[in-house]
């Protein structure tokens, strides 16, 4: 039996950390620094969070659905989840996440930043999702 705790728990800091975020605008009282040291703590959250998802989702694969030859990287773990109907999302938005995680890591600036913080809000949806379809619990 897989623990799922691991990724509950990246998963609700993530989605804690991000409601941080999108709050931002309302407390004007903050300063740069700490805007941009939240900011950060959303892609690093994400970064955990993606990590240990599709980890947590090879070994449901392997474990709980019995797939003989599961791929060991994110892409197509993805692609394979999908043709066994365990994403609702289109295909296509996974794999912008799998581009995310690769271009934030180490840099938390500019450009490569914002498209990761705009992907946030679906993101943390779809991992909900996920969690939910592995589990069979309800979202807390």
């Amino acid at each position: 039996m897989i623990d799922y705790e691991k990724y509950r728990k990246s998963l609700k800091h993530l989605e804690l950390q991000f409601e941080n975020y999108q709050r931002l605008e309302d407390r004007q009282h903050l300063t740069e620094l700490d805007r941009e040291a939240i900011s950060e703590s959303v892609i690093q959250r994400f970064e955990t969070c993606y990590d240990t998802l599709w980890k947590h989702l090879k070994r449901y694969l392997i474990e709980d659905l019995g797939l003989p030859e599961v791929p060991n990287s994110p892409k197509p773990l993805f692609r394979m989840a999908k043709e066994n109907d365990l994403l609702r999302s289109p295909i296509e938005l996974w794999l912008r996440y799998a581009d995310a995680r690769t271009s934030t890591a180490h840099d938390y600036s500019g450009e490569k930043a914002k498209d990761c913080l705009a992907l946030m809000g679906n993101f943390v949806d779809d991992a909900i999702d996920l969690y939910q379809t592995l589990t069979g619990q309800t979202w807390e």
